[in-house]
């Protein structure tokens, strides 16, 4: 029997990245799956005022921090809600501003920097273990991630492979998704995913006994509700009204292939588990910006699911 745990959309918060790695030891789990977008939000201008004090503007609030320790204080509680901190001056934010590109760059400086501290921390957590480490970028992850992910010695990059996670399971992964609104770095359309996930099925040499770890959440599984947005992308009704907004191209592969377990993610309230005909499909949501880890957790046996729980930490 092999025990996985699963988690997804962690969106640069620290805290959540750290409970994944942990989540091996404390589960007993053989492996851990992360179903992709590692990336956070946004950057946040922690800009020093001149002696002690700096200003910031987080979540629509500007404070006042006085000296060094506050500073960290907030780099942390900075980095565990997903977003990148950055300390600077109004000199260089003034320069930054006015460069063409520079935005952009300084944030994939960041996601970088972190993604390189976070594989770091997974390396020094996992060695000497048996514990297996997958991770696929998912759609908002930028492909610079890519080399870094590959470059850690205990985590695995599995974007487009086969894994072998036992004797009797094989598993499939993908961060590519349906078009968003937000047109980001890893989507296509519906045939093409399609043609990109049915090339990995192919390679599978027991298919209902397989894991498709695919971050599109089946289209009208009901776990692809999201709230509703109005034209100009804000919420509509104030979140009350939920629409899917899922793959149908996933929905299909998992319609007719029925593997064992299907893993998603990237609907962050699609929280839930469902069957479409055989297969068990589980998206725990995401949690993020609390700092709590949404999960899954699941024994596998040779031709079945022993048990499964959603978990929250």
């Amino acid at each position: 029997m092999t025990k996985v745990f699963f988690a997804t959309d962690v969106h640069g918060s620290e805290v959540c990245w750290k409970k994944f790695i942990n989540a091996g030891m404390f589960y007993e789990a053989d492996a851990l799956i992360l179903g992709g977008d590692m990336t956070g939000k946004a950057i946040v201008p922690i800009v020093h005022q001149g002696g002690e004090t700096y200003k910031v503007m987080l979540m629509e609030q500007e404070s006042t921090l006085e000296g060094e320790d506050e500073v960290q204080d907030l780099v942390k509680r900075i980095h565990d809600k997903g977003y990148y901190p950055y300390v600077t001056d109004p000199d260089e934010v003034e320069e930054i501003g006015a460069t063409p590109g520079r935005p952009h760059d300084l944030f994939v400086e960041q996601v970088v920097e972190t993604a390189r501290r976070w594989m770091a921390y997974a390396d020094e957590k996992l060695k000497g273990t048996e514990i297996q480490c997958y991770v696929c970028p998912g759609n908002d992850d930028m492909f610079e991630l890519d080399e870094v992910i590959v470059e850690s010695e205990r985590v695995e990059m599995v974007e487009g492979k086969v894994i072998r996670l036992d004797d009797h399971h094989e598993m499939i992964s993908t961060g590519w998704t349906d078009p968003t609104p937000w047109d980001t770095y890893r989507e296509e359309d519906e045939d093409a995913l399609q043609e990109r996930i049915e090339r990995m099925i192919t390679r599978l040499e027991d298919v209902p006994n397989a894991v498709f770890n695919l971050h599109a959440p089946p289209y009208g599984s009901g776990l692809d509700e999201a709230p509703e947005l109005t034209e100009d992308m804000q919420v509509a009704y104030g979140g009350q009204s939920l629409e899917a907004v899922g793959s149908r191209a996933v929905a299909a592969v998992v319609r007719e292939y029925q593997p064992l377990l299907g893993l998603f993610g990237h609907i962050h309230e699609g929280k839930g588990a469902r069957r479409i005909g055989r297969t068990l499909c589980i998206n725990p949501g995401s949690a993020y910006e609390e700092g709590i880890l949404q999960g899954a957790l699941l024994q596998l046996r040779r031709r079945k699911i022993a048990n499964y729980i959603l978990t929250t930490g």
